[in-house]
């Protein structure tokens, strides 16, 4: 039986509130204690949890792009696309305010120079340029996007799909924490970006434009590769 718009919304929103939480919770608050192999596994494990925790009800997106290349792919209506969205970067921005609430009480904590903001330049961890941030925001979702459009196929494996997911998205983390701190997720970058201002709102538009190129390429690459696959 499929869920209610309504739900399936609310389980949107409420799933991306926990990937932010959890997921730049582990940089902010303990980034210094687990390291770059300990955020990258935090937001795989977020993601794979909630993939069996609401993926029977909303598909488990919590995330734009994964919503834009399902409803390319046929995957959902048109209808859905707008409600998706809007959730999830409502999700994203309440799951950046509880942990702004959280860190706030953390001594010391200074939201100009640590909140897992995604920038560009001067911005990026190890201070890469706008274009090679682009060209890995551009990759790495487009390899995230391909894994999930294949894990909807009739051929892959049932049950295994978040598995699969949630250990992809911690790859990508583990390889493009330095470039980006990573986003290939616009609500995931939003949520911090709108309690921090300034730069890290005025950067976002090459993470939208990245993975908005991102799914045209995952599409792209599932048509060709996995042609005659059923």
């Amino acid at each position: 039986m499929k869920c209610s718009p309504l739900s399936r919304y609310l389980a949107e929103l409420t799933g991306t509130l926990i990937l932010v939480l959890m997921g730049c919770g582990s940089a902010v608050l303990a980034g210094s204690d687990i390291g770059l192999v300990g955020v990258s596994l935090t937001f795989g494990l977020t993601l794979l949890l909630l993939a069996y925790a609401i993926g029977p009800i909303s598909g488990c997106h919590v995330n734009p792009a994964v919503t834009l290349c399902l409803f390319f792919d046929k995957k959902i209506e048109a209808s859905e696309v707008p409600g998706y969205i809007i959730s999830q970067l409502i999700g994203g921005v309440i799951g950046a305010w509880i942990l702004y609430l959280i860190a706030s009480g953390m001594p010391g904590f200074d939201i100009s120079k640590g909140f897992a903001l995604n920038g560009f330049g001067e911005h990026s961890p190890h201070h890469f340029s706008m274009i090679s941030c682009l060209i890995t925001e551009i990759a790495m979702t487009s390899l995230l996007l391909f894994v999930v459009l294949a894990t909807t196929k009739p051929y892959f494996s049932g049950g295994f799909g978040g598995i699969t997911v949630g250990l992809t998205l911690a790859a990508i983390h583990l390889v493009s924490i330095p470039v980006t701190n990573t986003s290939v997720n616009l609500a995931r970058s939003f949520g911090p970006a709108v309690f921090h201002g300034g730069w890290a709102l005025q950067q976002l538009w090459l993470f939208a434009i990245a993975q908005f190129i991102a799914v045209i390429v995952a599409l792209g690459l599932h048509k060709v590769i996995c042609q005659g696959k059923n």
